[in-house]
């Protein structure tokens, strides 16, 4: 069996050995057992389910609330010659069953499920006729009220997994307290406690906070001070743009990403940065998971997260590949009470979740007792300018809403326009078409290929350069022929859905239990306190803080954040604070302006003991120091 799954490893992949851990997940597995991976960021989780699917008779469904990384997973596998497929709530109703026809009849090896398909009796129906071998639940902390990320509709996983008693079940996951874990197991009915896990420390990444409230500068330092690929986290899309076009101004190359970008330009912005094209990737968390870079040097994280979990996970993209690299976490005395308002901002006052509840509903105009199982397309930035709602509680509202089991709301759904032709050939022959079309017909058939046999990504602006027509007449002639239903054609869209797990309630009978409100809350305020504790702390290895966070027992220090360094920094001597005080002294009495960058480059000592020196010196009232230029008091 051993030999067999490194036979797949290298004809499928390439690779001679497994990383840590790998092996020992997929050989427990093999042997039907049920089974936890806790693998890092970068640990290489994907290889424990799809190298096994390929072992294994029959098919591997794969459970992911990741879209875009199911997508990206997909067409890797397709790409080395693994037949995979995906389904969720953003395709149409024709590619959903041609993704079922194909598992039914042995096509696929893996079938990826974003989870509210599970709460689809149709899906489930179709699901039972297919012969499952393996239940693979990647992201399994959502599985638990205790998680930082709940989702409700993972909890209909158990129930799935009744279906193929015979099938074990692997649950993946990069970060899980202990609490987490044991509630993963209980939550999927797990046959036995059966967990592989890897320690939380990286050995190559060093943790540095660096505090200030100009964190614009000190980015720029960062940078300057780094070398290699880099990716600047931020919590806000507009700011995206903005730090990345300051960046450009200062002469690092950088470009933005967010959730809101149509999904050509993400793919576009993405393959630039993995092959170098620019250096700095400033984007919100919808970025980076799945990315497979392995040469991310530094993570700046330019405003805090709400957890170590979500911290963890994200500077884990740093330093794949197993060179030194560094996570930096930017922080002001402000960043504490923006911390706190996170917390009333995800659990807004319950009278205002009832409010959303019952707007949504006339906005999507469901009436009351109607709904039950319909999804709606549903544009959220609209809907809070139409009843003039703040969207960040509104936000919050909605995800406790689907937490309660209401609904299931789905963020923006980023999907490309797509083409599949539903003649054959022999009637193609007999078709007849207007001049234009048939131009537009021919020019599909000549740029892509395997149009009769599934559905194709294609790209309007693509066509319309080539024909050198306007992108509206592309998307008029394949509207066209999708009417004459010569071909099915999905345009590319962005949308938010809304999928309504019970039919729609007056606001008078929405409750919100203590499990889903209270208790999550307090959970939420825990974790805000643990990443104040982290970021805040500057007497703890923060390592050590994160590993025992996640339930390890640290036995040393990592001597590498920045706490490690300062402590073992010698400490400065008063003979040797007087040098430098000298030094300063004399610099400043040259003629023309002088600048703390003139002073790190001509003495002979650390910043922080000129920094330190200059504030002594400014205290006493010797010296001024004004837009980084140090002048003589009274000049």
């Amino acid at each position: 069996m051993r030999e067999t799954i490194k036979e797949i490893l290298h004809d499928y992949w390439g690779y001679d050995s497994f990383r840590p851990l790998q092996e020992d997940i997929i050989m427990s597995v093999m042997q039907g057992r049920d089974t936890l991976g806790l693998l890092p960021t970068g640990g290489g989780k994907s290889i424990t389910f799809q190298v096994p699917a390929m072992a294994l008779d029959g098919l591997t469904l794969v459970v992911t609330p990741l879209i875009a990384l199911m997508k990206d997973q997909v067409d890797n596998l397709r790409a080395i010659g693994i037949k995979a497929i995906y389904t969720h709530s953003g395709l149409s109703r024709a590619e959903h069953q041609l993704a079922l026809d194909k598992c039914r009849y042995g096509k696929v090896k893996l079938l990826y499920v974003s989870p509210e398909r599970l709460q689809s009796k149709t899906f489930i129906d179709n699901l039972r006729l297919l012969n499952v071998s393996l239940i693979v639940v990647d992201e399994a902390h959502c599985i638990s009220q205790w998680g930082y990320d709940f989702r409700p509709a993972y909890l209909r996983i158990n129930s799935v997994r009744a279906l193929f008693p015979n099938a074990p079940i692997l649950a993946l996951t990069a970060s899980a307290t202990p609490e987490v874990v044991d509630d993963i197991m209980l939550r999927l009915n797990f046959n036995g406690r059966n967990l592989y896990s890897r320690s939380f420390s990286r050995d190559n990444l060093s943790y540095i906070v660096r505090y200030g409230e100009h964190k614009e500068s000190i980015l720029l330092k960062v940078l300057e001070g780094t070398n290699g690929s880099a990716i600047v986290y931020v919590r806000s899309r507009r700011r995206t743009k903005e730090i990345a076009e300051m960046l450009i101004r200062e002469g690092i190359s950088a470009d933005f990403y967010h959730a809101g970008l149509a999904p050509e330009d993400k793919n576009e912005k993405q393959n630039l940065w993995k092959n170098n094209q620019f250096r700095v990737m400033v984007a919100t968390n919808a970025f980076g998971m799945g990315i497979d870079k392995p040469d991310v040097r530094v993570v700046v994280h330019h405003d805090l997260p709400s957890s170590l979990e979500e911290y963890y996970q994200e500077a884990g993209r740093a330093g794949r590949d197993g060179l030194p690299s560094f996570a930096v976490l930017l922080a002001s005395k402000h960043d504490k009470s923006t911390l706190s308002r996170r917390i009333s901002e995800n659990f807004p006052e319950k009278d205002f979740i009832k409010r959303v509840y019952e707007l949504a509903g006339n906005f999507l105009d469901v009436a009351i007792g109607c709904g039950y199982n319909e999804v709606y397309e549903f544009n959220f930035n609209l809907f809070c300018k139409r009843f003039n709602l703040p969207p960040i509680p509104t936000h919050s509202a909605l995800t406790l809403l689907s937490q309660a089991g209401y609904i299931d709301f789905t963020e923006e759904i980023s999907t490309r326009s797509r083409v599949m032709i539903l003649l054959n050939k022999q009637e193609l022959y007999s078709l007849r078409l207007e001049p234009q079309v048939d131009t537009v017909f021919q020019l599909l058939l000549r740029t892509y290929t395997g149009l009769f046999a599934d559905y194709v990504y294609i790209n309007e602006a693509l066509l319309a350069s080539r024909l050198k027509a306007s992108e509206e007449i592309i998307y008029q002639s394949l509207l066209t022929l999708s009417r004459m239903h010569v071909l099915h054609y999905v345009p590319r869209k962005t949308t938010p859905y809304i999928l309504y797990t019970t039919s729609r309630e007056l606001p008078k009978y929405v409750t919100l239990s203590k499990s889903v409100y209270e208790e999550q809350r307090a959970r939420l305020e825990r974790r805000i306190e643990a990443m104040k504790s982290f970021t805040y702390s500057t007497i703890k290895c923060r390592v050590n803080l994160m590993l025992e966070y996640f339930g390890e027992k640290p036995t040393k220090t990592c001597g590498k954040c920045d706490v490690c360094r300062s402590q073992l920094k010698k400490p400065t001597t008063q003979s040797q604070i007087d040098k430098i005080k000298q030094s300063i002294l004399y610099i400043i009495s040259q003629p023309g302006e002088h600048t703390i960058n003139e002073l790190f480059a001509n003495i002979s000592a650390s910043k922080d003991d000129i920094l330190d020196t200059l504030r002594q010196l400014a205290d006493e009232s010797l010296i001024t120091i004004a837009e980084g230029v140090v002048r003589h008091v009274g000049e």
